[in-house]
């Protein structure tokens, strides 16, 4: 069985922010449940050196948009980090979402030895499109999905390992 690169990527990354957009509607449920100020949950991190809920969002929102961008060499749209509620993250979840509809998988398909390079802490890196994806890419995508979850989990939203899963 092979698995294209679209189909490594594009879906996944559907699929988590979907996860996402979930766990935000559990989380504003458990908010106005426990009469909760929304802003404690989109403040909380795991640790003072992480980033807070919305953050976490936002930065899965642009890995997400940028896995796909360097995959089909499309144009990423850029978002303001400006969002300050659930609703707005959720936005920015639909936003994200209607970018990868447009990304066509014959313009990921292929494109797997091609040349991917960015920038990590300020030193350039190139990778192949699939090392880009299975080294970077999903990895650090799933690691800002988890996180969210993590920190809701941490704040008392009740969530389990199908919520991650989405199953």
């Amino acid at each position: 069985m092979t698995i294209t690169l679209y189909q490594a990527s594009i879906p996944l990354l559907v699929r988590g922010l979907n996860t996402l957009s979930t766990l935000l509607d559990k989380a504003e449920q458990h908010a106005g449940e426990h009469q909760l100020d929304t802003q404690q949950l989109l403040s909380a991190r795991l640790y003072e050196d992480m980033y807070p809920l919305s953050a976490q969002i936002q930065r899965a929102s642009d890995t997400a948009k940028a896995t796909a961008s360097r995959l089909s060499g499309m144009a990423a749209p850029a978002f303001a980090d400006d969002e300050a509620s659930f609703d707005e993250l959720q936005a920015r979840i639909n936003k994200t979402l209607l970018f990868l509809e447009t990304v066509a998988p014959e313009t990921v398909d292929g494109q797997e030895e091609r040349a991917v390079t960015m920038k990590l802490r300020g030193e350039e890196r190139t990778l192949t499109a699939q090392e880009y994806l299975t080294v970077f890419g999903l990895p650090n995508f799933l690691f800002h999905v988890i996180t969210a979850y993590g920190i809701l989990r941490h704040q008392g939203v009740k969530l389990g390992k199908m919520d991650f899963l989405g199953l």
